[in-house]
């Protein structure tokens, strides 16, 4: 065989055994016009045609406004099923995305005018566990939560963590030194340290099967409101703008510093309520791992950047602050959901003999 025909045959054979691409995640339901607007543009290919103003109008905390932001986002991460990925890069979808980032910038801007403007100050009350944890939403899962509770919490919260550590990636080639090694070999933990199996996306997969949830990426979208939708948009607004990459620290930051005792707190819950060995096992490997995290990216992480750039601990502050801000709305509602005895999602939390899922 000739080296032109055997690469001819290698060819062939890859070509015929190439798999088709995977599918991504199904279109949300609209829930006002931008989101309409957006979910049209997607599914027909055109621009999106929504009327002047209305961006200006829009609820900057609201299920419209938040839901398109999210799906112009997702563009960056898994796409959706029938949307070309060239509309990832469409002008028309980022004139409109930047307009709707900008209403939900300003409001968070606006909300934290009197917010820490240090490092210090940020995250100083942080680093202490308060002595009255009732307005802590792990704290009433871990004592009194029950299993229905525990998995609506983790089907919300799926719409980051199947794309747990993603969207701080993105600050990673926008960092040097000491910060850029630090923030790398955090990342490296997050994604499994060389071991697919242990990467944290895959641990909550794991973790929705032993609750008896749908682990397809974006299942929950259309029953996710928008203060959980809001805490994922803030990470993707800050990590897909170099200008916010300090702010996208002082969130990476904040989520280290509070993730080992609320995960603790979690882990106790899915033992208590038994939820299974991999559902609590999520929250328990959090629990070292984001001990260890917290002190890196606090002293190198955010040590190394300032250094470099220290006129950037205001936006550091901001990220922070906006973190805790956008958890606290989520939290709150949340709360006020399940005290009245009903469910958090959007829609009405079905009787678990007539939907498996949910």
């Amino acid at each position: 065989m000739t080296p032109g025909s055997h690469s001819n045959t290698a060819t062939a054979t890859a070509t015929k055994a190439a798999p088709a691409p995977a599918a991504g995640p199904r279109l949300a339901e609209a829930r006002g016009e931008l989101s309409a607007a957006v979910v049209r543009a997607l599914l027909s290919g055109a621009p999106p045609d929504y009327a002047p103003g209305s961006v200006l109008r829009a609820d900057p905390w609201g299920e419209d406004l938040h839901l398109a932001l999210y799906l112009l986002y997702e563009l960056h991460y898994a796409g959706f099923d029938g949307v070309g990925d060239e509309r990832e890069w469409d002008p028309d979808l980022l004139r409109l995305r930047q307009d709707i980032e900008a209403r939900f910038l300003h409001a968070l801007r606006s909300e934290l005018a009197d917010g820490p403007r240090t490092v210090e100050d940020a995250f100083a009350p942080l680093l202490v566990e308060p002595v009255d944890l009732s307005g802590s939403l792990s704290h009433q899962l871990q004592t009194g939560g029950e299993l229905w509770q525990l998995r609506e919490y983790a089907a919300l919260r799926s719409l980051y963590h199947l794309k747990e550590a993603d969207p701080h990636a993105w600050v990673i080639p926008r960092l040097t030194g000491r910060a850029k090694a630090a923030m790398v070999a955090i990342e490296y933990d997050e994604f499994g340290a060389g071991r697919a199996d242990r990467i944290h996306a895959r641990l909550f997969v794991e973790l929705m099967a032993d609750l008896g949830l749908d682990p397809a990426y974006g299942r929950y979208l259309d029953q996710a409101p928008a203060p959980l939708l809001a805490t994922v948009n803030l990470m993707s607004l800050f990590g897909l703008h170099r200008a916010l990459r300090g702010a996208l620290v002082g969130h990476f930051a904040c989520v280290e510093v509070t993730s080992s005792p609320g995960s603790r707190r979690l882990a106790k819950a899915m033992r208590r309520c038994g939820a299974g060995p991999a559902a609590e096992h999520f929250y328990a490997e959090h629990v070292e791992a984001d001990a260890v995290h917290e002190q890196v990216v606090r002293h190198e992480v955010i040590g190394g950047l300032l250094a470099a750039e220290p006129d950037l601990e205001a936006d550091v502050a901001f990220g922070c602050a906006a973190t805790v801000l956008v958890e606290e709305r989520l939290a709150g509602h949340i709360r006020r959901a399940w005290n009245r005895g009903r469910s958090a999602l959007r829609t009405p939390r079905p009787a678990p003999d007539t939907d498996p899922d949910l």
